[in-house]
Order: C-alpha cells, then structure tokens, then sequence
C-alpha cells in the first residue's frame, strides 16, 4: 500500500479545495457551508515522481457535540490512525482559534509526523502566520491552496517526510473499480461497510448522509480494487437546482462513467421504484457491466414463491438489459453479502472475455440458418464475418453488404445468440455494422 498523507482540521478553513487541487480534478465537494466533507475521502496523488494517497477527513468541531459530529470524529480519527502523515490546516485569514488550539491538543497525542498549514493566505509574510507558533508545532507552511500558493515547498516536506518508506516509488496499480449506486437510503454505505469490514462510511437513517462519491482501496483474492460509495440519485425534481445534492449527484454519475463494474443497490423494502429503473437505464447507457443487489431482504415476508415474483418483476422492468444478474441480500445482518465479491469477479470476467473469430462466426452462421435475415427494397441482407473488436465492454464488429437493412429486431436476436452460446451474464455487449460489399469478401 501507498503511505497515506491526512488532511485534518476545523469546518470551512479549505481542507478540501487543497486535496482537489493535489489530486488535480474535482474530487471533494468544495461550499462554503461548514461541514460538508462527512467522510473519509481518498485518492492517489503524486508529486516529483513519488507516490502517497491523500485523504481528506470531515472538519473537528469540539463544540458540536451531535451525533453527526460523532460520526465524522470516528471517521477522522481512523484517517489519523491509518496516516504516515498529518497535515493540520487553519484559517490565515480567520486567525487562530480555541478549536484549532483543541484540534491541535488532540492530533499531537498521536505522535506522528505533524506539519500545521496555514491556508487562505495573500501573502506570506511573518506576522499572518506568527499567532500560530503558540501551537508548537514546528513544521509550519503558508499556503493559499485556491491560488496553488506554496503547495509546492508543502509537498516536498511531506514528500521528505514519507521517503523511508519503500512504498512511495510505487506507482498506481490496475485496480478494479466498483461504484455503489442507487436511491437514497437504499443501504449504499451499510453495504461498503458490510464489504470492508470496517465502520468505513457514515451510516445515518437520514437520506442523504453522503455527499461525495468516496474511494476506498481494499485487496480480495490478492487483487487490487477500488469501491466507490456515492450519494443517492434522486428523481431531478426533488433536487434544488444549486443545492450540493445536485453536486452529489453529478459526483455519482462520474463514478459511474470511471467504474469496471456497478452495483445497483434497490431497497426491496420499499418496492422497485421507477428511481431504481432510472438508475439501471444509466448505467446500462455507459455499457458498464453491473448487479442489481436488492438489499433490506430481510425485512420481506417471504414464502418459496417470493424470490420469483421479484425476478419475474425485474425481468418485466428491465427488459432494455436483460443480461442483468440480481442477489438479494441484508447489508445490515450480512446475509448473501459473502456472494457479492464472486459476482463481482464474474462479471468483470465477462466483460473482459475475448471470443475467437472463428467461433463468433459459427454462432452467427448457425443463427442465420434458424432465421433468414430481413429484406428491405427487395434485397436481403447479407452477413459477411464477424470478429470481436474490444472489451469492457465486449464489442463485436459485423460486416455486411448494407447496414440499413439490418432491423433492430434482428440485431437483437443475433445478440440472444451471442449469449445462448457465451456467458456474457451481467455485461452488455456491443454490436457495430460495417458495410462491405461481396467483390470485397
């Protein structure tokens, strides 16, 4: 693993706008409203060659004392526990303050490598930066992480920091990436939790508890992987047009785009929704292979018909993407949730799955034997080859003498027999028409 860098401090003093601008894109939700940043938040940064991951944590309020702030202590204080370093930001323009004096008390009892960031500085001089000294912490660095001011002297001395770890050459691997989508309040970060085995996420009964699409490394069978919990996607008109959920949400849609496989978390107790259909159309538009994990099982009363009832209702909504694969589970007693990783490991194989030509072109020859392809203007189309271009998704290039004959019904039935003969279950497959004509072939 890569050494991890934490980004500590009190609400609102730029924490986030600093990660954002190291980590060089838009990860963290940056508003001046206190509090927004609820979770741990991290993502691959690299500076002159070395590399580090950097996380960025809710802001200690040790005034508050709700059971939100609770929440983002624990998270914070696992952030500080994990970290090789911690960088405790304060407000150079605000000034120091009784919670950044407590915040530091409470960061210098973890007794590793502390640098104190004075941020929201115009200028560098002595006296915007000499209240801070009361702290006693002797790495102190002036920034201004909106205006990129100062971030490079920050970083080398990170980077120093970090050197006697062999890890920091490391360059990022190949991980697997999964998204967590869904609703809000389908069980999203109970089930990121449930899967890493640890309190990772905060999980409230408030729908909405998280805002940003948060990244979290882990290892199953010795491979790499990447979750990404995201905020809930609601319908467009319950969201305010500049409200941060419609930031969230958009942080959501991203982490679909950027995923290798997609888990679409329904809460069953509630019924499958139009919402939850919305979700699985979008994900099935960026051709990400996916599973539809119908969560909160346990509070269904079931007999040895219920199981089919919801598939059959499944099958009837999601007949754009009948390759889709459902579990049914409980993030919160844990049950089926031991399948989820399999599933995961299935899908993505066959996403990645390569078909020789030579038995692509069987599958479709035998296809056309058992049903004649369409006529338009009275002549017939006819299929030449075919061969698979790519994967992720899988991609199959077919060659014919004129691409407008070809009806979408046809298309669709050739598709069936791509999958009757390969196990392509939880991917979409691609089909692209090339003309050609005869002389050619």
């Amino acid at each position: 693993m890569k050494p991890l860098v934490a980004v500590v401090g009190r609400p609102n003093v730029g924490k986030s706008t600093f990660f954002n601008k190291v980590c060089g894109r838009r990860i963290s939700i940056v508003d001046d409203i206190a509090g927004v940043t609820r979770d741990r938040i991290y993502s691959d940064a690299e500076w002159c060659g070395h590399y580090f991951t950097l996380v960025d944590t809710g802001g200690l309020d040790f005034v508050e004392q709700g059971e939100m702030q609770k929440n983002i202590f624990a998270q914070a204080q696992m952030a500080i526990d994990l970290a090789d370093v911690i960088l405790l930001f304060v407000d150079g323009k605000e000034g120091l303050t009784n919670n950044d004096r407590q915040v530091a008390d409470y960061l210098r009892k973890c007794k590793k490598p502390l640098i104190l960031v004075v941020n929201k500085l115009d200028n560098f001089e002595l006296e915007n930066t000499y209240d801070f000294y009361e702290l006693g912490i002797k790495r102190m660095f002036p920034i201004s992480a909106e205006q990129s001011k100062g971030l490079g002297e920050l970083l080398d001395e990170v980077v120093s920091l970090l050197k006697s770890n062999p890890e920091i050459n490391n360059a990022p691997g190949d991980e697997i990436k999964i998204a967590i989508v869904g609703k809000p309040n389908a069980g999203k970060s109970s089930l990121t939790n449930r899967l890493l085995g640890e309190e990772r996420l905060v999980v409230s009964s408030v729908a909405g508890t998280t805002r940003d699409a948060i990244d979290t490394p882990f290892k199953y069978n010795n491979k790499n992987y990447v979750l990404i919990d995201t905020a809930g996607m609601r319908k467009k008109n319950a969201i305010e047009d500049k409200s941060i959920e419609r930031y969230s949400v958009l942080r959501s849609i991203e982490a679909i785009k950027r995923a290798d496989v997609v888990l679409i978390v329904i809460d069953v107790s509630n019924g499958i929704t139009e919402q939850d259909i919305k979700v699985a159309g979008f994900v099935h538009e960026q051709n990400k292979p996916s599973i539809i994990v119908l969560n909160k099982w346990d509070l269904i009363a079931k007999d040895d018909k219920t199981i089919n009832i919801y598939t059959n209702k499944l099958k009837e909504d999601l007949k754009f993407m009948d390759y889709f694969v459902p579990l049914y589970i409980s993030a919160l007693t844990g049950q089926r949730t031991n399948k989820i990783m399999p599933l995961v490991e299935k899908v993505y194989e066959n996403a990645s799955k390569r078909v020789k030509t030579g038995v692509l072109n069987e599958i479709i020859q035998n296809a056309v034997t058992v049903k004649q392809p369409p006529t338009k203007n009275g002549q017939r189309l006819k299929l030449f080859y075919c061969t698979q271009a790519s994967t992720n998704p899988p991609n199959f290039v077919l060659f014919v003498n004129d691409t407008n004959a070809m009806h979408f019904s046809y298309e669709r039935y050739l598709e069936n027999a791509i999958r009757k003969a390969v196990d392509f279950d939880g991917t979409p497959i691609k089909i692209t028409l090339k003309n050609r004509s005869e002389k050619d072939e």
